[in-house]
């Protein structure tokens, strides 16, 4: 059987052309993702819902918890929670993740004495992410700074862009300070299954 030179360019160009796509609509992916984050009071809110909308049959977040000593807060940090150096401060170090995907890795300088026993205890001793913790509080978020990571070449990145923000509670005290790193198997997420 002989094919038509038209079909065997065909055969041939669209598995190049569905290759070339991948890439730009992982950007298309990523920019609504940091868009959404930007816009929202909770990262791991938006995390549950992406997870969700993405086909994720378990889109519960979970925190792996990264046993490191903590670093000290800069001065810059620690005025930024209204915070003097007599103050303590906790600090946790975390994956954040969906159903065995790593969507970000975080670190979170927080004030121990602006949150619940309850949550200090939950903070120390579970999974639990810190934005599911302090939900009660109403929190929202006051970004600081946004560092895009992709900037140029054709495949993501293993880390996509980073933000630095302040979860602040219902009285817009400040209650931490987070670094969040934002990884590509964010993007990946529907051909992942």
């Amino acid at each position: 059987m002989r094919f038509p030179a038209f079909a065997l360019l065909l055969l041939l160009i669209v598995p190049l052309a569905t290759k070339a796509r991948a890439p730009t609509l992982a950007r298309i992916e990523a920019t609504e993702l940091n868009r959404r984050l930007l816009a929202s009071p909770s990262a791991t809110a938006t995390l549950r819902q992406w997870c969700a909308e993405h086909g994720v049959a378990d889109p519960i977040i979970r925190a792996e918890v990264i046993k490191t000593p903590p670093p000290p807060a800069t001065a810059a940090q620690r005025r930024e929670l209204q915070v003097d150096a007599r103050e303590p401060l906790g600090y946790r170090r975390v994956r954040l993740g969906c159903a065995g995907h790593v969507l970000s890795e975080a670190q979170n300088w927080y004030v121990p004495s602006r949150l619940t026993p309850e949550m200090n205890t939950a903070l120390i001793g579970t999974d639990t992410p810190f934005g599911t913790v302090v939900a009660p509080l109403r929190i929202s978020r006051r970004n600081l700074a946004v560092e895009l990571l992709w900037r140029h070449g054709a495949q993501p990145p293993a880390r996509l862009f980073r933000h630095r923000a302040l979860v602040l509670d219902a009285d817009q005290r400040p209650i931490a300070e987070v670094i969040e790193t934002y990884q590509r198997e964010a993007v990946a997420l529907r051909t992942a299954g």
